[in-house]
């Protein structure tokens, strides 16, 4: 599978900066295992994505998985640290398949969307070259479930990739994918952070570790 634009997500503004704030209160962040696609919240949200101690901001932008602007995405409410990414969510009946099934293209989605950002937490923007996903078990609408994306290693310009959908619930493994990105040149990619009107904050003490829930083991 093969995606022709940054997985970050496509923008839909022309405001542009390559400059840091220090109001980390900028941007305000959807609570975990939110309904996807509920209704665009008063303040608009920023992945939670940190780098070091810094916290990136992004303009709200149109992305099916991740764009707040996007009324009929999913709205992903993503967290990013040294290299792997979660997400948690429910799918309501919109995203089924067959009756009562999550669609598997969903499914997908979630799962490269995950690896993509963990790539952006290693501040490194690419694009899908292939991704492979294994369904164990059928996914219900109004399950719900984590996202769990990481990067395997690193050659040059490719990414390799892992990640998995649990339920929450009982812990079980629901679907699995691998992928390989490829990183964009660096031109591109400060093309990229002007389009999405990226900009740094500096962390607050304390804030920069993942919640102790999720399991990283592959």
């Amino acid at each position: 599978m093969t995606s022709e634009t940054p997985t970050a997500g496509p923008a839909t503004t022309d405001g542009s900066t390559d400059g840091s704030t220090d109001d980390p209160t900028a941007e305000t962040a959807r609570a975990p295992g939110s309904t996807a696609g509920a209704d665009v919240p008063a303040t608009l949200a920023s992945p939670d994505v940190l780098i070091g101690s810094r916290r990136i901001l992004l303009t709200p932008h149109n992305c099916f998985a991740c764009g707040q602007l996007n009324v009929h995405g999913l709205r992903l409410d993503l967290h990013a640290r040294s290299g792997r990414c979660w997400t948690e969510l429910s799918l309501p009946e919109r995203f089924e398949g067959w009756e009562g099934i999550a669609h598997g293209g969903i499914i997908c989605t979630i799962l490269d969307e995950v690896m993509a950002w963990a790539i952006v937490g290693e501040d490194v923007w690419g694009v899908t070259a292939r991704l492979q996903v294994e369904f164990k078990r059928p996914i219900p609408v109004g399950a719900l479930i984590r996202g769990e994306g990481w990067i395997v290693r690193r050659r040059r310009r490719w990414l390799e990739t892992g990640a998995r959908i649990v339920d929450v619930a009982s812990g079980g493994e629901l679907a699995t994918a691998t992928a390989v990105y490829v990183a964009v040149p660096e031109e591109k990619q400060r093309e990229l952070k002007d389009r999405y009107a990226y900009r740094m904050v500096t962390e607050r003490a304390g804030e920069a570790e993942l919640p102790e829930k999720v399991d990283w083991t592959p």
